[in-house]
């Protein structure tokens, strides 16, 4: 749920490309969420190459900030972009097991942007968001909601269609119906122990100029598609034959004008009880 570990060009690219152009959405939310405090200590599960914490240093300065992330060569990249602060700052840990290394109660702000799975990951994800933080802590939680990546889902229904599969068809729209929405995160996040909950949420669409540079793009290959794919609960074999049709169609529909991903971004913010 925090994503698979990065090849030193997929994080390369995660930094280059993902980041100003996708992931900024989301972060900008969490920062302009996150309740300011006197030595605050922030955890960020799932962090990659590091974005938004320097962002985090500024804003708690005289705190610090914990990143943990399964890919090496995602948290050379956030050292990388780091190294100019104060020795302690901000510090990496690689590591992807739910829970994480970290004693319970040690922390006084927890986030994660983009995370993937569906109820029974998120469960799991705010469960340890719970366990880190101190009670009245900040959890900060940005992910696409429930509204998030139509065109992807109409192409999924298409080949299930075409293909007379029941079992796909219901997948997606069982995957589309577990998408947390504004009313579903507030729940989970109570049912995790959390109080005074706070959901922002904001439209993006994400232009590209065409479907083969949608479907070659970085954000698509390491953050859309796999979202998209850890939400179908079906044979995996007909989840791959229907994301080689997503790639066949949406190439062949949008093959000379321009392609936009529409993305319902949440951000939720809560305090642990």
């Amino acid at each position: 749920m925090l994503g698979p570990p990065l090849t030193a060009d997929d994080a390369e690219v995660f930094e280059a490309v993902i980041v100003p152009r996708y992931l900024t959405f989301f972060a900008g939310m969490a920062v302009e969420m996150a309740i300011a405090s006197s030595g605050a200590r922030v955890v960020h599960l799932g962090c990659r190459t590091g974005y938004p914490d320097e962002q985090l240093a500024d804003r708690f300065h005289d705190g610090a900030v914990v990143g943990v992330d399964p890919s090496a060569a995602a948290l050379d990249r956030a050292r990388a972009r780091v190294s100019h602060l104060t020795t302690g700052r901000v510090s990496y840990h690689l590591g992807g097991g739910l829970p994480t290394p970290f004693p319970p109660r040690a922390f006084s702000h927890a986030f994660t942007l983009h995370p993937l799975g569906g109820p029974s990951e998120r469960a799991a994800l705010l469960g340890e968001l719970a366990r880190l933080l101190v009670p009245g802590g900040q959890a900060l939680f940005a992910l696409p909601l429930r509204g998030s990546f139509p065109e992807v889902s109409d192409m999924l229904r298409e080949f299930a269609l075409r293909q007379d599969h029941a079992e796909l068809a219901t997948a997606v729209e069982q995957a589309w119906s577990d998408r947390a929405s504004v009313e579903t995160i507030a729940h989970e996040l109570e049912q995790a122990g959390f109080v005074d909950v706070d959901v922002d949420v904001q439209l993006l669409a994400v232009s590209f100029a065409s479907g083969r540079e949608f479907l070659d793009d970085p954000i698509t290959r390491l953050l859309v598609l796999p979202d998209v794919r850890s939400g179908l609960r079906a044979d995996p074999a007909v989840v791959d034959a229907a994301v080689k049709y997503l790639h066949e169609a949406v190439g062949r529909y949008w093959s000379e004008g321009p392609f936009e991903l529409t993305v319902n971004v949440g951000c939720a913010s809560a305090r642990r009880s």
